[in-house]
């Protein structure tokens, strides 16, 4: 029997980036996964605004972007004719330091984080499954096997099913995974292709019967192509191939396809599961929620699960947060998934549905109403908000308390670029001091002497920034106290920066940060001593 703190089944993904952030915070992980090698193709694609901010704290967010193709506009076709054009850089400027969406195919993702995580001292242990467990209460026991029958047993305090849409761990767990399967079936093609559409933009084109999306991909002439395969052949599926997709978008867009590099058929289902935690086994990823591909949702969202879980873990395992922390893990990320499916699901069914109604309203009203709707500056950033998952909040969570300006707790922290911060890249911006993981209260104006007094009994870092317009433009109120969690929420916050009520919510929590720093040093631009505020800089000795 070996042993680990937590044992993480399934190596996509949403287990890569638990093991990384647990690792980070000092946690003991195994993760194992049941397929010999990473995979080798993919449909999960796009890389969101959040996920690249919350990616910033572990420091690969720039390579991600390096390694990745970041393209700005989206166009909609309809019957032939271009009825949007959306660009992403516009659309979120002033939301967050990545107004973009970057393409990083899952395959080269999963071996991106797996070297990152080799740099940590941890490896992927392979072909290796879990397949049963039983949770003692005070420890998880589980059972994984090799493909030559011979098994192993691992004790954990914790167990998270990171093993994708056909889980083994929600299997063993005996929680349901009600929702349905959509009709049609869909293909995904890697392409060598030629014309005027492949021009490193995302084009999505309805019709009649027939969609496509064609993702810009890097590298010359290349291109994803997604679209809905022939519906007098969907019932050779096991034999399909290129010339049994639907050609009719394909054709008329232009797009000249000069080799198929790899190919594949698939079904979309829209399914969530009826519990994310039983005792000391968590879902996460394709095991606790699927659905359609609108939006390129599905990977972010369970990158968002790990986070979320991670430093919650952590806090519990290191006696810095109360086991109420990971009761909160469940009603925060399932509320987000179920709103997630349930809007991706209503989306997809109007671009699918053969159904007159639908069908009318895809090509007809779509092509009146999105270019109006796309002209507004408010819709254009209520689209970015929603695609890029910055909207995403936690308001109704137990973990949410008060609110200061128009942020609430439960909020993500607003994002806001400091002007004049002088050549230090690390203090480009509010969100630099989020690199520490951990549990932070941030002051924008002058931090009252109760509060700092606090921070330091605590072991938090108190991050002062001087006043500025653009903090009030994003919402901030001058002089409150935020209390943000080790994600980047907001988890108090109060316009009277009252000490007592601050102290309240860090006992009922039981929170405490790292060491507390001696008053001469700082790290990563934390400072925990009292500050002085400075014109030309976030903070200042």
């Amino acid at each position: 029997m070996s042993d680990s703190e937590v044992l993480i089944a399934g190596a996509g993904p949403t287990g890569l980036i638990l093991a990384l952030w647990l690792t980070r915070l000092g946690v003991r992980v195994r993760i194992v996964d049941k397929e010999a090698e990473p995979g080798t193709t993919s449909r999960a694609l796009a890389v969101h605004a959040r996920t690249l901010e919350l990616y910033r704290q572990a420091g690969f967010a720039d390579a991600v972007v390096r390694n990745g193709l970041r393209f700005v506009a989206v166009n909609l076709w309809v019957r032939g004719k271009q009825v949007a054009r959306v660009v992403f850089g516009e659309m979120g400027a002033g939301i967050s330091p990545y107004p973009y969406v970057v393409i990083f195919p899952q395959d080269q993702h999963e071996r991106f984080l797996i070297e990152r995580l080799r740099d940590l001292g941890v490896e992927v242990e392979r072909p290796l499954q879990v397949h049963s467990f039983d949770d003692r209460g005070d420890r998880v026991i589980a059972r994984m096997k090799r493909p030559d029958g011979s098994e192993e047993t691992c004790e954990a305090a914790y167990l998270a099913g990171c093993d994708g849409a056909h889980s083994a761990v929600r299997e063993a767990l005996g929680t349901g995974f009600p929702g349905g399967t959509y009709e049609h079936l869909f293909y995904v093609a890697d392409a060598q292709a030629t014309g005027p559409l492949v021009n490193q933009e995302l084009h999505v084109a309805l019709d009649k019967a027939d969609i496509l999306a064609a993702f810009p991909m890097k590298g010359m002439h290349r291109a994803r192509l997604i679209g809905t395969v022939r519906q007098d052949a969907e019932h050779r599926r096991a034999d399909l191939e290129w010339n049994d997709v639907s050609r009719g978008v394909i054709e008329y867009l232009g797009i000249d396809v000069k080799k198929v590099n790899w190919f594949s058929t698939y079904h979309v289902h829209h399914r969530v599961a009826a519990r994310f935690r039983a005792g000391r086994t968590f879902l996460l990823g394709d095991a606790a929620h699927i659905h359609s591909p609108v939006g390129g949702q599905g990977m972010n969202t369970g990158l968002g699960d790990a986070i979320n879980l991670a430093w919650k873990m952590a806090a519990v395992l290191r006696k810095r947060g109360n086991d109420r922390l990971l009761d909160t893990y469940e009603p925060e990320r399932i509320a987000f998934a179920k709103r997630l499916v349930a809007t991706t699901d209503r989306a997809f069914q109007l671009v699918t549905s053969t159904g007159g109604l639908a069908a009318f309203v895809r090509l007809h009203v779509v092509p009146l109403v999105m270019p109006m709707l796309f002209a507004t500056n408010i819709m254009r950033r209520f689209m970015f908000r929603t695609l890029s998952q910055t909207a995403i909040e936690y308001r109704d969570s137990e973990l949410s308390s008060g609110a200061a300006g128009r942020v609430k707790a439960g909020d993500r922290l607003p994002w806001v670029k400091l002007d004049g911060a002088g050549n230090d890249s690390a203090a480009s911006d509010n969100f630099a001091p989020l690199t520490s993981m951990d549990w932070q209260v941030h002051v924008y104006g002058q931090p009252a002497t109760a509060i700092t007094q606090l921070c330091q009994a605590h072991g938090i870092a108190l991050h002062a920034f001087a006043w500025r317009h653009a903090m009030h433009a994003a919402g901030l109120a001058r002089n409150a106290a935020y209390l943000v969690r080790p994600d980047g929420y907001v988890g108090f916050a109060d316009v009277a920066a009252s000490s007592e009520k601050l102290q309240r919510y860090l006992d009922t929590w039981q929170l405490r940060g790292g060491p507390s720093l001696p008053e001469d040093r700082e790290v990563a631009g934390t400072a925990i001593a009292p500050l002085r505020m400075s014109a030309d800089g976030p903070f200042e000795r």
